[in-house]
This record gives C-alpha cells, sequence and structure tokens, in this order.
C-alpha cells in the first residue's frame, strides 16, 4: 500500500517545509523524528527522512528502523534504509537485514542491500550471501556490491562508521 496522501494540504505542507529549513540550520534530529511520526503527507516524511541521512544519530535510528520494517509505503521505506545506510551506524542493521531478507517490494530489499553494504558491519555477511539468490536482479547486484564493500573494508578499511569514511561508497 503506498501513503494514501502525497500532499495534505498544500499551505500547511508549505508552512512544515519552511519549518524543516529553520530546524536544519539547528541540526535539530528530534524536529525531523516528529515529523516522521506524526506528518500523513508523503512529501512531507521523504524530505525528513532524507535530512537525517546528515543530521540523524543514535536517537533516529529506532524510527527509521520502524520505518524500514513497518511503513506501507515502499517509497518512505527505501528512503529510510537508505538513511541508514548513510547514517553508518551499527544498530541500523538488524532491521536492514530484516527487510532483506523478507520485504515483499523489491526496492526496499535492494536499497536495505546497499545499505548494509555502506555501513560495512560484517555481521550482515550472511544477510548478504542469501541475497545473491533473490529473485530480484537488482537485489542481487545490491547484495554483491555489499559483500564487495564488507572486503574492502575488511581489509583496507581504516575503521569508524559510513559517516567517518567519506567519501561513502
Amino acid at each position: 500500500m503506498y501513503t494514501s496522501t502525497v500532499v495534505d494540504s498544500e499551505e500547511h505542507c508549505l508552512s512544515v517545509m519552511k519549518a524543516m529549513e529553520e530546524e536544519y540550520r539547528k541540526e535539530n534530529e528530534q524536529f525531523f523524528i516528529d515529523v516522521l511520526t506524526n506528518e500523513p503527507s508523503l512529501v512531507l516524511r521523504v524530505h525528513a527522512v532524507t535530512i537525517l541521512a546528515e543530521l540523524g544519530g543514535e536517537a533516529a535510528v529506532p524510527v527509521l528502523s520502524d520505518i524500514v520494517l513497518h511503513d506501507p509505503d515502499p517509497l518512505v521505506k527505501h528512503e529510510a534504509a537508505f538513511t541508514l545506510g548513510q547514517m553508518g551506524l551499527a544498530s541500523g542493521v538488524p532491521a536492514l537485514e530484516e527487510a532483506v531478507r523478507n520485504d515483499r517490494e523489491p526496492i526496499v530489499r535492494h536499497e536495505s542491500a546497499a545499505a548494509l553494504g555502506s555501513i560495512g558491519h560484517q555481521s550482515a555477511r550472511g544477510t548478504l550471501e542469501a541475497a545473491l539468490n533473490d529473485a530480484d536482479e537488482l537485489v542481487r547486484n545490491s547484495a554483491a556490491a555489499s559483500l564487495f564493500n564488507l572486503k574492502f573494508l575488511k581489509e583496507y578499511s581504516v575503521g569508524g562508521s559510513a559517516k567517518d569514511r567519506m567519501p561513502r561508497p
């Protein structure tokens, strides 16, 4: 099921988007978590989740993980998986692995597999190896690329999170 409300009220969405710009400058992570939790509009939720790719820390991981696993909209789930990968925190790995194994939408499985490679946590190897047999080619390719990245990181990484390893894969 896709989000039924793309823009609930143009006036409301413009107001929230303006507030997002102000809160972004303040680096107010909680504001964007609240938007994800409370707003029904797809445009607001996708904007908030993508901003968390830069601002997000451990406080955002449970919310993003819940979205990856339970949100009805595959686009929002995809963006949340991408954001977890960009944040690079190992605490996002369990939800991403669950999505790779069980989400019905290939776009979510693909982005979750790619995010696991960006995070670079070696514990994801088994999930990614299993995803090499996924029915969807994009998922298989993302798993293969992520496995290559895990191998590279194991052999050559200077350590740290994905955010620490700029530029990220």
